[in-house]
């Protein structure tokens, strides 16, 4: 029988972790941050690491690690949201590049601090394989390569048939694309012993406690009066505050636009035995994805199991979101289709669990992370998907801006980098915002079907359409 929900696949094992006690009235403190996802902990454990003598507290409206922290595909790689072409004409090559390389020492940091802190997140380092499987996709990963060929920093490598099927025998590849910089990671495992890092430097974790309103520091008499957070439990007032939400800020209040809370759902197959991997290979555990426009990603999990993603309904009307990752059967079914085509190997086994979760969008596609100085109020998120290793990135971000504004001769990069300060336009109101997406969404799926009909190189009219209306 197939688990549906119970948050997702990756808490299995080990079950929900036990409750943190809530909030306990007013509270001051120097930061303050709003959820307890890879975000919020990444900014923590940065700043606690850089200032011990820092007073933060993270305030979490369920458990640490119950959003898209605790429910992802566990593609720890170094994708820039929205990719780098989007900053080379307002920031140039050389700063783009060095974006790059950011992102992909960010890779080799989240593994250095799990040895360091002791997380056994079953983390891999065998990087990423994206697959095309029709004509079409295969002149778009073609393409991309080309694009990929003029950063040096990104890593990679096209492959050709024989080559991917060396790596991963994938029915009806034609080609392949490799890089280095990925590795494969169990989420829920990073972000519960993340959350225990932080804890053990002396960061304050408040759970079962829900922030209704963030308020920004304000001029008062002879000095500013602290920013705020105002919970269901008491204010917490603090010198900064950090929003670090992702696909849960539609809740605020203020926010409900800001990003989309765009769902993705999984599944996980029974353990496979060795004769299925005999015939599948995967040795190198990589990270896996395809060019397809409503695409799927995958790994194999420490136990060899494949967990498999995609969209399924991709949005919720009024920006809702749920509550324990219940997926529908529909839903379950097409992941289930993808899985027997792709990996026909796998074919008879079991499904195991089904899970969805939310991920924040901003209206162009871009991540962001900031901090006003006149208000307080620091952010980040918009990761689209890609927030495993952009949270880490992230969150040293905020530390430093942070630290920079307590203290100017604080000097770091990490706050020149291209995305910082970035503000995106709001999604439009309902009807008009799910009449979009159900259209950017419908015309996708038309494109991938076209183009398995057509088996032509040419992409369908269909992606085309669906970009312009997403802005993509």
């Amino acid at each position: 029988m197939t688990v549906n929900g119970d948050v997702s696949f990756w808490y299995a094992e080990s079950g929900l972790p036990a409750a943190r006690p809530p909030l306990d009235g007013d509270r001051a403190a120097d930061v303050a941050i709003v959820g307890a996802g890879y975000t919020g902990l990444w900014a923590a454990y940065a700043l606690k690491r850089a200032d011990p003598s820092l007073d933060i507290i993270v305030v979490e409206r369920r458990f640490a690690g119950f959003g898209a922290s605790g429910r992802n595909g566990g593609w720890l790689t170094n994708s820039i949201t929205g990719g780098r072409e989007q900053y080379l004409a307002s920031h140039g090559r050389a700063l783009v590049g060095r974006f790059q390389t950011l992102m992909n020492e960010a890779v080799d940091e989240v593994a250095s601090v799990c040895a360091a802190e002791g997380i056994d997140a079953d983390l891999v380092k065998g990087g990423e394989l994206t697959v095309a499987r029709t004509p079409a996709q295969r002149a778009r990963l073609e393409a991309f390569a080309a694009s990929e060929a003029e950063f040096a920093e990104a890593g990679t490598t096209l492959l050709t048939a024989a080559d991917t099927d060396a790596r991963l025998r994938i029915e009806g590849t034609l080609a392949g694309l490799h890089h280095p910089h990925a590795a494969r990671i169990q989420p829920a495992k990073l972000v519960q012993g993340l959350a225990a890092a932080v804890e053990r430097l002396g960061v304050t974790i408040v759970e079962g406690t829900t922030v209704t309103e963030i308020r920004p520091r304000v001029p008062r008499g002879g000095g500013p009066r602290d920013a705020a957070l105002v919970t269901d439990r008491g204010t917490v007032t603090a010198r900064h505050v950090i929003r670090a939400t992702e696909g849960f800020t539609a809740d605020l209040a203020g926010a409900h636009r800001e990003w989309l809370p765009l769902n993705s759902s999984m599944i996980a197959t029974e353990p496979l035995p060795a004769s299925v991997w005999g015939q599948l290979g995967w040795e190198h555990r990589d990270v896996v994805g395809d060019m397809a426009h409503v695409y799927m990603y995958a790994q194999r999990t420490a136990d060899d199991r494949i967990a498999l993603g995609g969209r399924g309904v991709p949005y919720r009307y009024g920006s809702r979101v749920d509550s324990d990752g219940r997926t529908r059967a529909r839903t379950v079914a097409e992941l289930t289709a993808i899985l027997h085509e792709m990996f026909p190997a796998a074919a008879s086994a079991r499904i195991d669990h089904a899970w969805s979760g939310v991920l924040g969008v901003p209206r162009d596609w871009r991540a962001t992370v900031g901090l006003d100085r006149a208000t307080g109020l620091g952010w980040a998120g918009g990761y689209v998907g890609t927030g495993v290793t952009t949270t880490n990135l992230a969150g040293r971000t905020l530390a430093d801006l942070v630290l920079q504004d307590r203290d100017a001769r604080h000097a770091s990069e990490l706050v020149t980098m291209p995305w910082v300060g970035h503000r995106a336009d709001a999604w439009e109101p309902e009807p008009l915002r799910w009449l979009g997406v159900t259209a950017i969404y419908a015309a996708y799926r038309w494109a991938d079907r076209s183009e398995e009909r057509r088996g032509t190189p040419r992409s369908s009219a269909f992606a085309a359409l669906a970009d312009r209306i997403s802005g993509h």
